[in-house]
């Protein structure tokens, strides 16, 4: 029989001395909850969507003809994911490329891509030309340059637009979702020039894999998936009068681009960098947004 063990309790993000799913989860939990949201969605709508969403399950229930002791499990892995505080993980993995892909249909600027649950807002303003906070550079990490232009869908410059950006580290950790890492490493909001210009210069991610032990690692495991997501880099993109963009970039040839965990890379979305005489890898990519 299917079983999907409960994890031991761990110390929240603030105490523990190494990153855990735990510590993760209970920082995106936070950073969430920070907020609250509101729909105009009307009741009849509510209805329907949840009629459906009930009905399809009840309809999976009878297919497989799902066994009490499934039942239970899956109650008990329900409530230790919001336990555990991996709600945002568990959604944002498997449930947003899917509202992304809905939602980006009526647009013709650049491809989106989901936000995933480790977006903090309010990062340092950076010039056009900038370095990104990081630690000191080691032996692991390829130093990595994107400039490019900001533009409206006719090609007219966005002077002014933010670029909001942030990525792991080389280990595959995020700053302000583990403890060892400082605050807003690898994050900033560039603000382009005159011409809508920018260039970035970062450090070059790595894939990584989602936390894993916790609930949405155990649920992986247990279904015989793998957890990793390929490296990337995140990106929202704004300007006045504007639709923002959000969105992932990857890197061509990288690894996991045919499996990522969250199903959200698109072919639009590959960087294809090359050295430069500093070692830098170096690329260029441009933005165009839509009327808002």
């Amino acid at each position: 029989m299917t079983t999907i063990e409960r994890p031991a309790p761990v110390a929240s993000a603030t105490t523990v001395e190494s990153p855990t799913a735990a510590g993760s989860g209970s920082a995106a939990t936070a950073a969430f909850a920070g907020h609250r949201f509101t729909a105009d969605t009307s009741p009849e709508r509510l209805s329907a969507i949840a009629s459906e969403a009930f009905a399809g399950f009840s309809a999976l229930i009878d297919k497989y003809e799902i066994t009490y002791d499934e039942y239970r499990v899956l109650k008990q892995w329900l409530i230790d994911v919001g336990e555990g505080g991996e709600w945002p993980l568990l959604l944002d993995v498997f449930v947003e490329h899917d509202i992304e892909e809905v939602n980006s249909r009526k647009y013709q600027g650049t491809k989106g891509s989901i936000e995933g649950p480790y977006y903090l807002p309010d990062s340092p303003l950076l010039p056009a030309r900038c370095t990104l906070p990081m630690r000191s550079v080691d032996a692991r990490e390829t130093p990595f340059v994107m400039h490019g232009q900001v533009t409206d869908l006719d090609g007219n410059p966005m002077a002014g637009a933010t670029i909001e950006i942030w990525h792991a580290d080389a280990e595959g950790y995020y700053s302000g979702f583990a403890p060892h890492i400082p605050d807003w490493n690898l994050r900033g909001t560039i603000v382009t020039d005159g011409q809508g210009r920018y260039e970035i210069t970062t450090i070059q991610p790595a894939p990584y894999q989602i936390p894993t032990d916790g609930p949405t690692g155990k649920f992986i495991e247990a279904a015989g998936w793998h957890p990793w997501r390929p490296a990337h880099l995140h990106l929202r993109v704004a300007a006045k009068g504007r639709h923002p963009i959000v969105t992932q970039l990857y890197f061509t040839g990288g690894d996991w681009l045919d499996s990522d965990v969250a199903s959200a890379t698109k072919p639009d979305l590959l960087l294809d960098p090359k050295p430069d005489a500093d070692g830098r890898n170096v690329v260029q990519y441009d933005f165009a947004l839509d009327p808002e």
